[in-house]
């Protein structure tokens, strides 16, 4: 099976720790760094922090919404979150490199399989440039709302903890 990867990297004016911080608040931050055109929700499930936070992700694209059910990992703590799709193989990655005192650079990166035939080439085609494009606008959101540019409004969230037994 031939995987399929698109990532972005930005640098910007803003303490790595300060970054690295909103990327993991799952409940609070994380949501208002989120594309509101193709993110429609964020329902954090367990957790909320970090390592161990569980949630769902509604995105709409081209006019359909998919849910997204996903587990965050630490891979490094303190300089890269991981999110796995409990559905299938795709991982995406928030990596933080300190790039000087106040300056960092964030890489979002995401691989999955792609799927066989003319879906497979159609996803391979389309689908790593409009990544691309909505993680381009994701990482301004994120250096806005880091500096204080402008106050960024957050994608709807629902808070509510799935009490699991």
């Amino acid at each position: 099976m031939a995987q399929l990867f698109a990532s972005e990297t930005y640098r910007f004016n803003a303490a790595a720790a300060k970054v690295y911080s909103i990327l993991a608040d799952y409940r609070n931050q994380h949501p208002h760094i989120l594309p509101r055109n193709y993110f429609t929700g964020l329902t954090v499930l367990e957790g909320g922090r970090g390592a161990g936070t569980r949630f769902q992700a509604t995105m709409r694209v081209l006019g359909k919404e998919t849910d997204f059910r996903m587990l965050v990992t630490e891979p490094q703590p303190g300089r890269m979150l991981a999110e796995t799709d409990m559905d299938n193989d795709l991982i995406t990655t928030f990596t933080v490199r300190p790039k000087g005192e106040n300056r960092t650079e964030v890489e979002i990166a995401t691989r999955w399989t792609r799927k066989q035939g003319l879906a497979g080439l159609m996803e391979r085609l389309f689908v790593p440039s409009l990544l691309r494009r909505i993680y381009r606008q994701e990482l301004r959101q994120l250096e806005e709302y880091a500096t204080g540019l402008r106050p960024v409004a957050p994608t709807q969230t629902d808070n509510r903890q799935l009490v699991v037994g």
